[in-house]
């Protein structure tokens, strides 16, 4: 009797070793991840940095007959469509963060809830190249990206969602990186010229407002844990000003690895209907200060706007302004604007030059090497403005 319960005991010793390895197996026990630890500069509000970001981020050249076209018939055109002001390209946004410490994008969306909006190239007929642009992506619904529909359409990105994909997988790469502040122009303008059909945009309503917030999660998630939202941000305070104005910006530590988006444009208004102080909203919107829907402030000519820049700075904003527009300061060479943009205060200083233009080697091209980057080429540096006292606490890393 003994040896027959002892063998039974045996056996089921046996079988659950097996059962317990089998579970290892199937579950293995992760091991703890060990918190990095935080260094001097992870105590900073996040609105104690200055970065640079990259203006229109996604454009690619303009298609050079169409750019030549257009410089033909410039002056049919309205000002903004000057297309000396186009000649400028942009490299893929992983790159820009690799290589060149870009932290803020700017990504331009017209709404296109059917799909097909802007696969047919208008302007093409001019210049006798096909109409039809070949590219699936642009059949779909979906915001799409491009900065002139019809005849400045190149962009390394052709929809929203796309360009948020790439943005979510270097994240997810660089799990401490400094926030990446998205800005969106949102757009429905486009170009008309008399006897000629040409896409006309469509304009935001509800539906276009809500789907901004619809493709932002589907790259992003649902509960938006990497994004720092308009409601995470207000916390207990009543408005979005007035947790600006008592600096509820959260610390660095607290924000790395994470993206803010901020918006402006066409889609703004119907974006803030219906969600007072952007409750239940992915995206802050650029507003004025004091407005209960402000946190963020853009001013972007840093020469005439720089006394408004130091004041929204030192009330409590993020503020968003140019260091260059239009290609002229690369032509020219002249740093003014960029060495005013800096000493601002400016939270965010946009650029379509953080590497030189190519052309710039060449001494009779037009062309210099002008380009936008800090003091010893930091990453990021300690706001002049809003963060005078800590100055030389340490470097502002990832």
């Amino acid at each position: 009797m003994l040896k027959t319960t002892c063998y039974y005991l045996l056996i089921a010793s046996l079988f659950l070793s097996f059962a317990i390895v089998s579970c290892k197996k199937d579950n293995p026990i992760e091991t703890p991840k060990i918190p990095v630890p935080w260094d001097t500069t992870d105590y900073l509000k996040i609105n104690q940095l200055q970065v640079i970001g990259s203006h229109n981020s996604y454009r690619l050249k303009t298609y050079e007959p169409m750019y030549n076209f257009v410089q033909n018939i410039s002056g049919l055109l309205p000002a903004q469509y000057d297309p000396n002001g186009w000649d400028y390209s942009h490299l893929p946004l992983e790159e820009q963060f690799n290589d060149y410490g870009i932290r803020s994008v700017e990504l331009d969306i017209y709404n296109d809830p059917s799909g097909g909006l802007f696969y047919t190239r208008r302007a093409n007929g001019l210049i006798n190249t096909s109409l039809a642009s070949g590219v699936a992506e642009l059949e779909q619904p979906s915001m799409k990206i491009l900065h002139v529909p019809d005849f400045d359409y190149m962009t390394n990105y052709y929809t929203f969602v796309s360009a948020l994909t790439a943005i979510k997988n270097w994240s997810d790469e660089h799990p401490r990186h400094i926030p990446i502040i998205i800005h969106i122009e949102s757009k429905s303008d486009g170009v008309t010229l008399p006897g000629f059909i040409l896409t006309v945009p469509l304009e935001y309503d509800a539906a276009a407002a809500d789907a901004i917030d619809t493709e932002i999660k589907s790259v992003f998630g649902e509960e938006l844990d990497q994004v720092i939202t308009p409601d995470k941000f207000r916390g207990s305070y009543s408005t979005l000003s007035e947790a600006a104005e008592n600096n509820a910006w959260p610390m660095l530590g607290d924000a790395r690895g994470k993206v803010i988006f901020v918006m402006e444009g066409a889609a703004v208004d119907p974006y803030l209907a219906g969600h007072p102080v952007l409750e239940n909203r992915a995206v802050f919107l650029y507003a004025d200060a004091g407005d209960p829907e402000t946190a963020f402030v853009i001013l972007n000519n840093p020469v005439a706007d720089e006394a408004d820049i130091q004041q929204a700075v030192a009330a409590g904003y993020m503020v968003r302004t140019r260091s260059d527009s239009n290609t002229d300061e690369a032509r020219t060479g002249d740093y003014s604007g960029m060495n005013v943009a800096f000493t601002s205060g400016a939270h965010i200083i946009s650029t379509d030059y953080y590497k030189p233009d190519p052309r710039g080697v060449a001494g009779d091209s037009g062309w210099t090497d002008f380009q936008v980057r800090f003091p010893n080429n930091e990453l990021a540096r300690i706001n002049p403005v809003s963060a005078a006292d800590k100055q030389g606490i340490g470097e502002i890393k990832e």
